[in-house]
């Protein structure tokens, strides 16, 4: 839900000049700015190495619900996957910048009591040691969508669906609540104009989602 958002606002960006979408499952979007990639193997990225080549930023969107995961399953997935692509987009794009989509209520100590919320702050301690030209971390907390997109988590949908009829009420709670439109424009405005932040809350999304 979250990439498709931003693949949305990519292509309406005359400024992105092209985008590469890498992929389990063909979205099936179709534009003269988009390439998409097939890719299976999510903890092994060095087949792409030629494909990555001279792009500048990369958009990180990838996330699962720790429900039902033990640690190991979840860091696997949040945190292996992650770094591994980030690793290697520094060597081929030495440059390039990283933005990462991770959750309200990451930890950055890494020591509290939620699991998820550990791996969460492992995740984006490492990205934001690594010498990417730009990092920065998008900490949204509630997401309502829009423009018709809906989330692969047949449970998300469900509460979207309930909440939609009161959103016109909770868009007013900028500091809790943002949609996939602002959050998608927040982090391509973060990479086109900078930002003072690398961490970033919901406020402060809404906030760059609007400039």
């Amino acid at each position: 839900m979250l990439g498709k958002a931003l693949i949305l606002e990519c292509l309406k960006n005359e400024l992105v000049e092209e985008i590469l979408l890498i992929s389990r499952n063909s979205t099936g979007m179709q534009h003269n700015k988009l390439k998409e990639l097939l890719h299976s193997d999510f903890s092994n990225f060095d087949a792409l190495k030629d494909h990555i080549s001279g792009y500048n930023t990369c958009f990180y969107c990838l996330g699962i619900s720790a429900a039902g995961l033990s640690e190991e399953k979840y860091s696997k997935i949040t945190y292996d996957y992650t770094i591994n692509l980030a690793e290697l987009m520094l060597k081929v794009n030495p440059n390039s910048n990283f933005c990462y989509i991770s959750g309200a209520g990451t930890d950055s100590t890494e020591k509290g009591r939620m699991m998820w919320a550990r791996v969460k702050g492992k995740t984006e301690n490492k990205l934001l040691s690594m010498p990417f030209n730009q990092a920065y971390m998008f900490r949204p907390g509630y997401i309502q969508p829009l423009d018709g997109l809906k989330s692969r988590t047949a449970l998300y949908n469900i509460a979207y669906l309930f909440s939609k009829p009161f959103y016109f009420l909770l868009k007013h709670l900028p500091n809790y609540i943002t949609n996939t439109r602002s959050l998608a424009k927040a982090m391509i405005n973060a990479v086109l104009n900078g930002y003072d932040k690398k961490i970033l809350t919901a406020r402060e999304i809404n906030d760059l989602g609007k400039s």
